[in-house]
């Protein structure tokens, strides 16, 4: 009876410890610079069940859009919204929607689906 309680308290604390990396570890984001062609660059975020890549890289100075492919209909994922930019997206009306990106300065453009429980970001470099 006693290896059988030693072994509960071994599982247990291994669990808390996997538990506690998945909340607070820090996960490397998939991040994906943008194709420069014909004086403009475009970079695609396929949702499905979430952001691929969650990070793009623009070129500062370059116009530059973004296409969200859409591949997974939940109601989560079926707006993006760029706070900054005033932008709010409905991904259902097309499979590929393209929001088009300031780059004429350095920065940051966080996005979001509509519960705002999904993220990514724009950076702009």
């Amino acid at each position: 009876m006693k290896m059988v309680k030693v072994f509960a308290l071994i599982i247990g604390i291994i669990l808390i410890a996997l538990i506690a990396w998945w909340f607070f570890g820090k996960h490397e984001q998939a991040a994906q610079s943008a194709q420069v062609k014909d004086n403009g660059q475009k970079a695609t975020v396929v949702v499905n069940g979430g952001y691929s890549p969650s990070t793009v890289v623009l070129k500062k100075g370059v116009p530059g859009q973004v296409d969200f492919d859409m591949r997974d209909h939940t109601a989560c994922l079926s707006h993006v919204v760029f706070d900054s930019l005033g932008v709010n997206k409905d991904l259902t009306k097309q499979k590929i929607t393209t929001v088009k990106i300031p780059t004429d300065k350095a920065g940051e453009f966080n996005f979001a689906c509509g519960m705002d429980m999904f993220h990514g970001k724009v950076v702009v470099k």
